[in-house]
This record gives structure tokens, sequence and C-alpha cells, in this order.
């Protein structure tokens, strides 16, 4: 089992930047893959960022990349999200997600793929 907690989200400019983090318990923590969703009103839970059970892939959305970095801190076991160059359409609940059902060289998209999830934190970019 393990547990997932976001934090970092906040009300931003557009062009600033924010930091997200994701501390997971459990003692298993580099047995996961991670990733990074967001789901804004009235829309569906998007893919944002992936990182590989070691940290060694990584993988993003074509609307973030270039503007966005995830990484993974097994020793504090803490995934982040670091987020610059935000636009409004930036704008979502984001949510970090763990799994472990696909081999170590999969790159995993799909919220179906995982079957841990945090509650989420609240990113806001005004224009």
């Amino acid at each position: 089992q393990v547990q997932l907690v976001e934090s970092g989200g906040g009300l931003v400019q557009a062009g600033g930047s924010l930091r997200l983090s994701c501390a997971a318990s459990g003692r298993t923590f580099s047995s996961y893959y991670m990733g990074w969703f967001r789901q804004a009103p009235g829309k569906e839970r998007e893919f944002v960022a992936f990182i590989s059970w070691r940290g060694g892939s990584t993988y993003y959305a074509d609307s973030v990349k270039g503007r966005f970095t995830i990484s993974r801190d097994s020793a504090k076991n803490t995934v982040f999200l670091q987020m610059n160059s935000l636009k409004p359409e930036d704008t979502a609940l984001y949510f970090c997600a763990a799994g472990g059902a696909y081999p170590p060289q999969s790159i995993v998209t799909q919220p179906r793929q995982y079957d841990y999830w945090g509650q989420g934190t609240q990113v806001t970019v005004s224009s």
C-alpha cells in the first residue's frame, strides 16, 4: 500500500513557476513508477509527466514539454514537478500517482495503469 500527499500548488501569474511535491509513504517507493496528471473543471484527467522506477526515464505530454520537469528523490520518498513558464491553460487540479504493474522499460501514461493516487493540489495561473 502506498499513500501519496501532494503539496506546492497555488496561484501564480502567467510566466511564473511552481514546484509541486508528492510525498509517498511505504518502504518500497523505488519499486513504483510515478506520474503527474491534471484535471481542469469539466475535462477529463490528463497525463502530464512520467518517471520510471529508478528515475532513469522520463516522459512528458507535448503541452508541457520543455517547461515542466519531473524528478524523484528516493531517499526522501518524494517526487517533484518543477513547472516553469506557466500558462493559464495549465490551471487544474494536479495529482500524483504510483504504479507497479508494468515493467521498468515501460512508459506509462494512462490513468488506469496507476494503482495509487493522491488527493491533488490546485494550480491556478492568472493571465
